[in-house]
Protein backbone atom coordinates (compact mmCIF):
# COMPACT_ATOMS: atom_id res chain seq x y z
CA UNK A 1 0.00 0.00 0.00
CA UNK A 2 0.85 3.95 -0.73
CA UNK A 3 1.33 5.54 2.84
CA UNK A 4 1.78 9.36 2.71
CA UNK A 5 3.47 11.04 5.57
CA UNK A 6 3.70 14.34 6.69
CA UNK A 7 4.22 16.34 9.91
CA UNK A 8 5.17 20.28 10.69
CA UNK A 9 7.56 20.76 13.82
CA UNK A 10 5.41 19.20 16.72
CA UNK A 11 5.84 15.73 15.30
CA UNK A 12 8.96 16.40 13.01
CA UNK A 13 10.88 13.54 14.91
CA UNK A 14 7.78 10.99 15.36
CA UNK A 15 7.94 11.53 11.37
CA UNK A 16 11.79 10.58 11.00
CA UNK A 17 11.34 7.22 13.11
CA UNK A 18 7.71 6.25 11.30
CA UNK A 19 9.24 6.53 8.11
CA UNK A 20 11.17 3.63 7.90
CA UNK A 21 8.71 1.81 10.23
CA UNK A 22 6.24 1.92 7.76
CA UNK A 23 8.74 0.86 4.83
CA UNK A 24 10.00 -1.70 7.53
CA UNK A 25 6.02 -3.34 7.04
CA UNK A 26 6.25 -3.32 3.14
CA UNK A 27 4.65 -0.15 2.25
CA UNK A 28 5.50 2.14 -0.36
CA UNK A 29 6.05 5.59 1.89
CA UNK A 30 6.45 8.80 0.23
CA UNK A 31 7.32 12.16 2.79
CA UNK A 32 5.59 14.97 1.43
CA UNK A 33 7.33 16.90 4.99
CA UNK A 34 8.52 19.12 6.50
CA UNK A 35 11.90 17.92 5.53
CA UNK A 36 13.66 20.03 8.24
CA UNK A 37 13.11 20.99 11.67
CA UNK A 38 11.30 24.57 11.61
CA UNK A 39 9.15 25.88 14.34
CA UNK A 40 7.66 28.89 12.26
CA UNK A 41 6.30 25.98 9.76
CA UNK A 42 2.69 25.45 9.63
CA UNK A 43 0.62 22.31 9.90
CA UNK A 44 -2.12 22.86 7.02
CA UNK A 45 0.49 22.77 4.39
CA UNK A 46 1.52 19.12 4.89
CA UNK A 47 -1.76 17.87 6.09
CA UNK A 48 -3.49 19.04 3.16
CA UNK A 49 -0.62 17.80 1.22
CA UNK A 50 -1.13 14.00 2.45
CA UNK A 51 -4.96 14.55 2.26
CA UNK A 52 -5.10 15.37 -1.26
CA UNK A 53 -2.86 12.65 -2.13
CA UNK A 54 -5.18 10.33 -0.51
CA UNK A 55 -8.28 11.48 -2.31
CA UNK A 56 -6.57 11.03 -5.45
CA UNK A 57 -5.81 7.06 -4.62
CA UNK A 58 -8.96 6.26 -1.93
CA UNK A 59 -8.35 2.28 -3.04
CA UNK A 60 -4.62 2.39 -2.58
CA UNK A 61 -3.44 4.90 -0.57
CA UNK A 62 -3.37 5.83 3.23
CA UNK A 63 -1.96 9.06 4.76
CA UNK A 64 -0.64 9.67 8.50
CA UNK A 65 -0.23 13.08 9.78
CA UNK A 66 1.74 13.95 12.95
CA UNK A 67 1.89 17.52 14.76
CA UNK A 68 1.36 18.12 18.59
CA UNK A 69 -1.70 17.25 19.28
CA UNK A 70 -3.17 15.88 16.03
CA UNK A 71 -6.19 17.61 15.96
CA UNK A 72 -4.78 20.84 13.74
CA UNK A 73 -3.47 17.91 11.28
CA UNK A 74 -7.00 16.09 11.29
CA UNK A 75 -9.01 19.26 10.88
CA UNK A 76 -7.28 20.64 7.96
CA UNK A 77 -7.46 16.73 6.07
CA UNK A 78 -10.68 16.78 6.83
CA UNK A 79 -11.58 19.28 4.57
CA UNK A 80 -10.62 17.55 1.63
CA UNK A 81 -13.47 15.57 0.21
CA UNK A 82 -13.40 11.73 0.54
CA UNK A 83 -10.72 11.87 3.33
CA UNK A 84 -11.83 10.67 7.20
CA UNK A 85 -8.81 11.53 9.14
CA UNK A 86 -8.83 10.67 12.41
CA UNK A 87 -6.78 11.09 15.58
CA UNK A 88 -5.25 8.97 17.75
CA UNK A 89 -3.46 10.33 20.94
CA UNK A 90 -3.76 6.88 22.84
CA UNK A 91 -5.86 4.23 23.82
CA UNK A 92 -8.93 5.07 26.46
CA UNK A 93 -8.97 3.50 29.75
CA UNK A 94 -11.31 0.98 29.02
CA UNK A 95 -12.01 -1.14 25.76
CA UNK A 96 -15.61 -0.17 23.59
CA UNK A 97 -17.86 -3.40 22.32
CA UNK A 98 -19.48 -2.21 19.00
CA UNK A 99 -23.28 -3.09 18.28
CA UNK A 100 -22.65 -6.62 17.44
CA UNK A 101 -20.74 -6.86 20.66
CA UNK A 102 -17.67 -7.16 19.32
CA UNK A 103 -14.38 -5.37 21.34
CA UNK A 104 -12.22 -2.84 19.55
CA UNK A 105 -9.58 -1.00 20.81
CA UNK A 106 -9.70 2.62 19.58
CA UNK A 107 -7.19 2.45 16.58
CA UNK A 108 -8.91 -0.52 14.97
CA UNK A 109 -12.54 0.47 15.22
CA UNK A 110 -11.09 3.77 13.00
CA UNK A 111 -10.68 1.01 10.08
CA UNK A 112 -13.39 -1.13 11.04
CA UNK A 113 -16.40 1.47 11.45
CA UNK A 114 -15.29 4.83 9.61
CA UNK A 115 -13.05 3.60 7.22
CA UNK A 116 -10.29 5.96 7.93
CA UNK A 117 -8.06 7.03 5.53
CA UNK A 118 -5.71 9.70 7.29
CA UNK A 119 -4.02 9.05 10.65
CA UNK A 120 -3.32 12.22 12.71
CA UNK A 121 -1.05 11.10 15.52
CA UNK A 122 -0.58 13.15 18.81
CA UNK A 123 3.32 13.75 18.82
CA UNK A 124 3.42 15.13 22.07
CA UNK A 125 1.45 12.43 23.54
CA UNK A 126 2.59 9.32 22.36
CA UNK A 127 5.77 7.70 22.38
CA UNK A 128 7.46 6.19 19.72
CA UNK A 129 6.74 2.68 20.61
CA UNK A 130 2.94 3.61 21.06
CA UNK A 131 3.49 5.63 17.61
CA UNK A 132 4.22 2.25 16.08
CA UNK A 133 2.46 0.35 17.47
CA UNK A 134 -1.16 2.05 16.41
CA UNK A 135 0.52 2.81 12.89
CA UNK A 136 1.15 -1.28 12.34
CA UNK A 137 -2.79 -1.67 14.11
CA UNK A 138 -3.83 1.20 11.57
CA UNK A 139 -2.14 -0.07 8.46
CA UNK A 140 -3.31 -3.67 8.46
CA UNK A 141 -6.76 -3.40 9.88
CA UNK A 142 -9.48 -3.73 6.92
CA UNK A 143 -12.81 -1.87 6.92
CA UNK A 144 -15.39 -4.03 7.26
CA UNK A 145 -17.60 -3.04 4.83
CA UNK A 146 -20.72 -2.86 6.64
CA UNK A 147 -23.53 -1.56 4.89
CA UNK A 148 -24.56 0.48 7.59
CA UNK A 149 -20.59 2.30 7.68
CA UNK A 150 -20.74 2.35 4.20
CA UNK A 151 -24.07 4.25 3.74
CA UNK A 152 -22.91 6.86 6.67
CA UNK A 153 -19.33 7.81 4.50
CA UNK A 154 -21.83 8.24 1.45
CA UNK A 155 -23.73 10.33 3.66
CA UNK A 156 -21.02 12.64 4.95
CA UNK A 157 -19.20 12.79 1.15
CA UNK A 158 -22.55 13.70 -0.16
CA UNK A 159 -22.92 16.82 2.48
CA UNK A 160 -19.27 18.57 1.09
Amino acid sequence: MKVYIAADHGGFALKEVLKPFAESLGHEVEDLGAFVLDADDDYPTFAQAVARKVAEEPEHARGIVIGASGQGEAFAANRIKGVRAVVYYGEPGRKQKDADGKELDMISSTRVHNDANILSLAGRFLNKEEAKEAVERWLETPFSGAKRHARRHRMVDESI
